[in-house]
């Protein structure tokens, strides 16, 4: 089983920055990628942005290209995503994602940003 330990959520003015923190323990066995989701209240769960845990590929939202970045440090098993240029668009519960090489995934329970004045 893994855990997640998921931080960096808050409260931030339009324009600002926040990074999240996405620390993975437990039974990791093989890493394929990580990723963010995120769901605003009364909508679906959205992909975000993805990396691989191998080489430098990244994915991104057209939504959030140009803005946020998704990084990795694969000896703490952690993924980050700094966020910048805020939008009260950007308001959601995001979620951390791990995707194992045998196709599983395993879902953090997720940390609020609200983008607010």
């Amino acid at each position: 089983q893994v855990q997640f330990v998921e931080s960096g959520g808050g409260l931030v003015q339009p324009g600002g920055s926040l990074r999240l923190s996405c620390a993975a323990s437990g039974s990791i066995f093989s890493i394929y990628a990580m990723g963010w989701y995120r769901q605003a209240p009364g909508k679906e769960r959205d992909f975000v942005a993805a990396i691989r845990w191998s080489g430098n590929s990244t994915y991104y939202a057209d939504s959030v290209k140009g803005r946020f970045t998704i990084s990795r440090d694969n000896a703490k098993n952690t993924v980050y995503l700094q966020m910048n240029s805020l939008k009260p668009e950007d308001t959601a519960v995001y979620y951390c994602q791990m995707r194992t090489l045998g196709g599983m995934d395993a879902w953090g329970k997720g940390t609020l940003v609200t983008v607010s004045s």
